[in-house]
């Protein structure tokens, strides 16, 4: 079947809406005889009467209506576009589609995102969560503009990136209020045998922080792993266990959850990248994010 025709169907729409030719005829300011051909071509085109004729009266056969309703519902979108169209200035966006990485804290991420937001350009963020392969492999074929990891690439990797380091930073350790005085007293040697809870071993923090926990003789009882970061924090504010967030984000973290800081390993670093397609960032939101960074 040919592509319908929106000029017969919405001569057909506005015959229907009137009830008769002659009316359609006032409303479209066109002759009688011009508007029932083109219902006439119409029902030539999709092969079905529209109308049950009894004398002078048109009635919508059974299809008739079916295709009455449907019209009836992209004439009223099209109505709507119209009125956008009036009443709207138009906005020049420009997009900045961000893989994240699932080991990000959302805190940090945000953090880092918000510049871009406040620029005087109109900068629509869309924000993509997933594990670092997936998220290369969309980068791969631009459907992201950059991945913010704490894992850099690879040596000898099938991309074609680059891996920019943007920041850095040791681990403070936290529990809720009422355990964190008796954590507190000889730290870290008080969190042996103590229940813990921990990033999952996908992240990059989390073989260090088990080799600085080995090196200072240190065996906590690991209750549970995370992959999502926001979820572990909300098991340690329960109570369920001391729990290790990256320092740089330490007073939010004391503020959110009304948790309190027990201790800190700085020598633990994390460091978080951002991959790019490009050596030289020319995104103007990325080079927004790259230079808000505190150095």
């Amino acid at each position: 079947m040919a592509p319908l025709n929106y000029n017969h169907l919405y001569y057909f729409f506005i015959v229907a809406r009137e009830g008769s030719i002659a009316k359609a005829s006032a409303s479209l300011h066109l002759t009688p005889q011009t508007i029932s051909g083109q219902i006439t071509k119409f029902e030539a085109q999709i092969g079905v009467d529209l109308f049950d004729r009894k004398g002078k009266t048109l009635q919508l056969s059974e299809m008739g209506r079916l295709i009455y309703s449907h019209a009836e519902e992209i004439f009223q979108l099209g109505d709507e576009l119209s009125n956008v169209l009036k009443t709207q200035r138009p906005i020049s966006w420009q997009t900045l589609s961000v893989g994240i990485t699932d080991v990000i804290p959302k805190v940090l991420a945000h953090q880092l995102l918000k510049p871009a937001l406040k620029m005087s350009e109109s900068i629509k963020l869309v924000c993509h969560e997933g594990d670092q392969i997936s998220l290369l492999a969309s980068l791969a074929v631009n459907k992201l503009d950059l991945i913010i990891t704490d894992q850099p690439l690879e040596p000898g990797g099938h991309v074609k990136a680059y891996t920019h380091q943007i920041a850095e930073s040791g681990l403070t350790f936290f529990a809720t209020k009422e355990k964190a005085a008796d954590y507190r007293k000889g730290f870290p040697q008080s969190l042996s045998s103590q229940p813990f809870l921990t990033q999952s071993k996908k992240s990059a923090v989390r073989q260090r922080l088990m080799m600085w926990l080995d090196k200072v003789g240190v065996t906590p009882s690991i209750v549970a792993e995370f992959d999502d970061s926001a979820l572990m924090k909300s098991f340690g504010q329960e109570g369920y266990g001391v729990f290790p967030v990256p320092t740089i984000i330490e007073k939010h973290i004391a503020s959110q959850y009304g948790v309190e800081i027990i201790g800190r390993a700085e020598e633990c670093i994390d460091r978080y990248y951002i991959i790019s397609p490009e050596r030289k960032i020319k995104h103007p939101a990325v080079v927004e994010i790259v230079n808000s960074i505190p150095q």
